[in-house]
């Protein structure tokens, strides 16, 4: 997906996740300042999303809908949602990919049914997605910084390799 960088990650007891700014048309820079990360069920959830944006915003939606459905309950809200997406005939023409993290549980999100909660708890998504999942991993590895600077970073790597990925980062914490 030629989208953006979406990085997550708990880290020291903080769960942070960040994205860049960048909307591209194609090969054309539309916009330079897009935020595709938001805090949601009482800012006890981050999510972020690559892809479209109008269908990013309609699973936004659907999913606030699961969580408010399940009281919060994450494991359970995103099988749901992923199970909705897979057969609804409209929802499943959306075409975009969710992070969801909480203090317990990260999680990758597609419109394939997939439900994935890495080992590492570190979610990556977007075009930018495996450079900054790279840099994340070594950077929690042989680095003593925070959840927040890792993320920042972390971007900043991929925007070096990425052209679908800038540097204007924005970051959400729980």
């Amino acid at each position: 997906m030629k989208s953006t960088t979406i990085i997550g990650v708990r880290h020291k007891g903080k769960v942070v996740i960040g994205c860049d700014g960048q909307v591209t048309t194609g090969e054309t820079v539309m916009k330079r300042t897009a935020r595709k990360i938001r805090k949601i069920y009482n800012e006890k959830i981050i999510a972020g999303f690559a892809g479209s944006t109008a269908d990013a915003l309609t699973l936004f939606e659907r999913f606030e809908s699961k969580l408010e459905e399940f009281r919060g309950n994450l494991p359970r809200s995103v099988v749901e949602l992923a199970k909705d997406w897979r057969q609804d005939k409209v929802l499943r023409r959306l075409e975009a990919l969710l992070a969801i993290l909480d203090k317990d549980h990260s999680y990758v999100v597609s419109g394939s049914g997939d439900v994935i909660e890495p080992d590492d708890g570190i979610v990556a998504i977007g075009s930018g997605g495996p450079y900054a999942l790279a840099a994340c991993r070594g950077l929690l590895q042989h680095s003593s910084l925070s959840a927040r600077e890792i993320v920042e970073e972390s971007i900043r790597i991929a925007a070096g390799i990425c052209i679908f990925t800038n540097t204007e980062i924005f970051i959400e914490e729980l």
